[in-house]
């Protein structure tokens, strides 16, 4: 289900990060030289953004709980002596 939750953040972020280079260049009333450049580091910036909160909030359900009564079994290393 997280990947459905990434993949989904990706288009969107996709979406947003195209608008938001269109109004950056509608302010500046022309195509921007190094478009490809700036539209790497706003989708770059947005996508850590939102992939930090989505692993945040995402609630794994298999997460490892060991029951009360399971005994954890422990290795003993073995002592050698010293000579």
């Amino acid at each position: 289900m997280e990947m459905i939750y990434f993949t989904v953040a990706a288009v969107v972020l996709y979406g947003v990060s195209d608008w938001i280079l269109n109004q950056i260049e509608i302010r500046h009333g022309a195509r921007l030289e190094n478009r490809s450049l700036i539209f790497f580091v706003i989708i770059g910036t947005l996508s850590v953004i939102s992939f930090y909160v989505i692993q945040n909030l995402y609630i794994k359900s298999d997460t490892t709980v060991t029951p009360e009564n399971t005994q954890i079994e422990q290795v003993v290393q073995p002592v050698i002596p010293q000579q």
